[in-house]
């Protein structure tokens, strides 16, 4: 499948879109990301996060009494951020989506493995059918899904939609 960026002139000083390789290759070299969800009273919580970027979703993990694991009961639609806060240099790329628990010990092993890769002993999951690291603080696994991830360019600064 390939996917076109639309740059958006309103805000561009740059006179080509971001391709898609280079806002996808920025997801998953990231180290960190800042996920936000949404408070069953309509608050917005905001939390930086460790995650893998695979299949062209974005994957991270949280214990069940955290406050984006309660937040995803009431409503999935959350916002994926990462890049840099330089103003004229890096990419900063923001994915809209939908987050789903991802089970099954196949995928659950392909994601631990994925964790394994990119941070090594720091992240060094078990996991069972249900959740990664079954026999210490079991951790419910997410997937979310984009519907829009934008690519924010800078130097020239450029604002590219992709759509999906």
């Amino acid at each position: 499948m390939t996917i076109i960026g639309k740059l958006d002139q309103r805000f561009s000083e740059a006179t080509e879109a971001t391709d898609w390789d280079t806002a996808a290759g920025a997801l998953a070299a990231a180290g960190l990301y800042w996920l936000t969800t949404v408070r069953g009273d309509g608050r917005p919580h905001v939390t930086p996060l460790v995650g893998v970027w695979t299949d062209d979703a974005f994957v991270f993990c949280t214990g069940p009494s955290e406050q984006k694991a309660r937040n995803l009961q009431v409503g999935a639609a959350v916002v994926v951020t990462t890049g840099t806060n330089a103003w004229n240099a890096g990419l900063d790329v923001v994915v809209e989506g939908v987050a789903a628990r991802v089970t099954g010990r196949q995928r659950l092993t392909a994601l631990t493995d994925a964790y394994r890769a990119k941070y090594g002993d720091d992240w060094n999951f078990d996991c069972n059918d249900e959740v990664f690291d079954p026999e210490g603080e079991a951790a419910i696994v997410y997937e979310v899904t984009p519907a829009k991830v934008l690519a924010f360019a800078k130097s020239p600064h450029g604002q590219t939609s992709f759509r999906f």
